[in-house]
Formats: structure tokens, sequence, C-alpha cells
């Protein structure tokens, strides 16, 4: 009798062993969001007083989203791919690009990093679209946002303008996301006036860069427009 028992506790003890154990969930795929662009946009060392947007969008994300900053500052959509940069981009594998550029594209015309807005602007913008696609990343196109700068009358400088709207018709003609930063700040920079803005501007002098402030207003500009722009990327904005 006491055999029997102690081969049934030995045989009961067994089979737990041998059931399946319950694993917790599997945490989600790593997401990769690629940032491009120029200044406005790349990041920056602590000690620097200048800011740009991409360093502010990984709070919008939970951990499993993460972003890529390649911008950089000074270039262009011809020197961008020019120094190999766009290359180390797609070497990434992300799932999708932000792409901001026109501020160096604007430059005199016999600068280095200088496009047309009606030619190789577009050209170069083509390229970043299709080469994204081929990659297997989704792009979204952010139009370059204000110089806060103003004419006499207190309006804002239409200089980016080209670039912009030559951005739009791209993404237009080709069927991508689109981010219209260029109106989105403009609206602001009117809305705040000259004096009330000057604190979204790295220093007095400077009508280009951001401080903290003005990188992380142009931030919360994007991500407003950005699950428009690429429905996918709703379900991984936080809330």
């Amino acid at each position: 009798m006491q055999r029997r028992t102690l081969l049934a506790t030995l045989l009961g003890f067994a089979t737990l062993c041998c059931l399946p154990v319950a694993h917790s969930a599997e945490a989600p795929r790593e997401v990769r969001i690629a940032v491009i662009g120029d200044s406005t946009v790349c990041e920056y060392p602590t000690t620097s007083n200048i800011r740009g947007w991409g360093h502010f969008l990984a709070p919008a994300f939970p951990p499993h989203v993460r972003i890529i900053n390649v911008a950089k500052s000074g270039r262009s959509t011809k020197t961008f791919i020019k120094e190999g940069l766009w290359t180390k981009t797609l070497a990434e594998k992300p799932d999708y690009v932000l792409i901001q550029f026109g501020h160096n594209d604007s430059h005199a015309k016999e600068r280095p990093e200088s496009t047309d807005a009606a030619t190789d602007y577009r050209e170069f913008l083509r390229r970043y679209v299709t080469e994204a696609r081929a990659a297997g990343a989704q792009p979204v196109l952010v139009t370059p946002m204000h110089r806060r700068t103003y004419d006499k009358n207190g309006k804002l400088t239409q200089e980016l303008l080209p670039y912009a709207e030559a951005m739009k018709a791209v993404a237009q003609e080709l069927k991508t996301g689109l981010v219209d930063l260029h109106a989105a700040s403009g609206a602001l920079f009117e809305k705040l006036g000259d004096a009330g803005s000057a604190d979204l501007s790295c220093s007095t002098t400077d009508r280009t860069h951001f401080s903290e402030k003005g990188a992380k207003a142009m931030a919360d500009l994007v991500l407003a427009e950005l699950a428009k722009a690429e429905p996918k990327l709703k379900s991984l904005l936080k809330p």
C-alpha cells in the first residue's frame, strides 16, 4: 500500500514537471523611426544653447519605439546624400523616415548645398521617397519651418515658401505622408508675434535655430500632424 502511494506521488510530480510553463507576453518588436534633416532637426551637445526638434520626439512614444536622429547641421537634400548620410540612415533599417530639408537648400546658388526648389530639390526628395520605400521604410515628408523673421509690417517673410510648396507637390505626386510644419510654425509665430516668440530662438540674433522651448514647440507641431500624415503611427503614439 505504501509502495503504491509513493508511486502515485512520484507519477503526479512527474506530470506536473511536464506541464507547459506559462510565459509572460513577448515584448513588442522594436520599431525604428529615423529622422533626417538639418540643424533645426539634429541633436546637440548638452553644452550647446541650440536644440533641434528631432531631439524631443522620443517621449511621445513607448520604449519599443527607437528614434534614430541622423540629421546634421548645414546639410541640404543634396549634401546629405553626397556625404553618405542617407546611406547611413538606410543601413539602420528604419521602419519610418521623417524627412525635413529646405533651409540650406535655399542658400545662394553659388553655395555647394544650394538646390533649386523647382528642379533638383524635387528630384532629391523623390529619391528619398523611392529609396526609403525600396528599403522597406515608410517616408514622411516634413516641410521646413519658417525662420522667425518678420517684415516691417510684422508679417513673416516667405523665403522658404517655394521649398515648402515643392515638398507638398512631391508628397502629392508620390502619394506619401506630409507634415506641413511650414504652415504650422507660421501660424504659431504669427499668433505670438516677434516679441512673444523671442524665447523660442536660441539667441537674440539667431532667427533660424531654436532654444529648448522652441525645439519642443516644433516637435509638438510635428507630432500633432504625424498620425494624420502616417496613420500606421497613430497606434504607436502615447495618448
